[in-house]
């Protein structure tokens, strides 16, 4: 699997709202924000729920990976997805980190690995 998420109830405004503030209290900050309910309006004229991705980045665990592998660039940063779901529900799926930078096939890039996928795995449980 290259992912893990967690149903939550409530309004998925106030739900992303408290991921974000859950990545925040984990030495996280959203460098990028995709609304892609709002692009396929615009492009394709589709009405879909609402679907971010939150493009989410620890600086000093980045900056680690980047210092031992230049290119980890490329798999950055860490996806978390907050989606409204037929029911009214909301999931947020993250990306597993372990999953993912396993295609480095470096023991340093492993070990952040281990440590992001950790923090990720609390943003989730405190939701």
């Amino acid at each position: 699997m290259y992912s893990f998420n967690t149903r939550v109830e409530g309004d998925v405004k106030r739900v992303e709202g408290r991921v974000v503030e859950a990545l925040k209290n984990e030495g996280f900050g959203v460098l990028t924000e995709i609304d892609v309910q709002a692009t396929m309006k615009a492009k394709l004229g589709i009405d879909k729920r609402p679907y971010k991705i939150l493009g989410a980045c620890n600086p000093p665990l980045a900056n680690q990976a980047i210092d031992a592998e230049p290119d980890i660039g490329l798999l950055l940063p860490c996806n978390v997805v907050v989606r409204e779901e037929e029911d009214g529900g909301v999931t947020v799926a993250f990306m597993d980190p372990v999953a993912v930078l396993q295609l480095v096939e470096d023991e340093t890039i492993a070990q952040l690995a281990r440590d992001v996928r950790g923090r990720l795995e609390r943003v989730r449980d405190a939701l």
